[in-house]
């Protein structure tokens, strides 16, 4: 899978104007050690573009990465995590949704959970938050490494009555390491955005 050019362009703080863009954005979301960044980074084949850190919680702006000139991913803030202090959370929290309102060119929300846990109450809450913003959230069931293949579907169909999700709704295994899932994430973006993202 070759992509061409990867640039992070934009980086935008509780304060600042969401970027209206031309270019078809697909957005994620997760708590702040689902491995949100690892994701990113395995999909546009970078080894450390997004920030992965060892403190979750460093996300704390919306970044806007330009892939091949052609769409954008857009990293939204970690939720979840104890150590920031009420008021931060609800900064991001307003920051998110001005973004979800007022991006026109929003096709996609993925939401990522810990395959290996039941969906916690904040990812139900962020599902359902995505769903009254009027997306349908896609599901990525992060680390499939670190459990036994066997226990795979249990845990898929866990996320689902965790989150309460419609039949319709798409929930894919997902492993940074393994790089399992990331040809599905591939083909259902290039649906999308009716362009290949890469190529073989």
């Amino acid at each position: 899978m070759v992509i061409k050019s990867v640039n992070l362009e934009t980086v935008i703080g509780v304060t600042s104007k969401i970027p209206q863009n031309s270019m078809p954005e697909i957005a994620f979301a997760g708590k702040s050690n689902v491995g949100k960044s690892s994701l990113i980074n395995a999909i546009m084949n970078r080894k450390s573009l997004a920030r992965t850190s060892s403190s979750p919680g460093k996300t704390q702006t919306i970044n806007f990465y330009n892939i091949n000139d052609a769409l954008y991913f857009v990293d939204l803030p970690g939720y979840g995590y104890a150590k920031v202090s009420q008021q931060e959370k609800e900064k991001w929290g307003k920051m998110v949704e001005r973004y979800l309102h007022q991006s026109k060119v929003l096709v996609a929300v993925f939401l990522l959970v810990d395959i290996r846990h039941d969906p916690s109450a904040n990812d139900k809450v962020m599902y359902d938050w995505i769903r009254a913003n009027g997306f349908h959230p896609i599901v990525i069931a992060t680390k499939a490494d670190k459990i036994n293949r066997s226990q795979l579907q249990k845990q898929v169909r866990a996320v689902r009555q965790g989150l309460g999700v419609d039949r319709d709704t798409i929930v894919i295994p997902f492993s940074a390491q393994t790089k399992q899932g990331r040809d599905e994430i591939y083909e259902l973006i290039d649906s999308m955005v009716g362009q290949p993202v890469g190529e073989d």
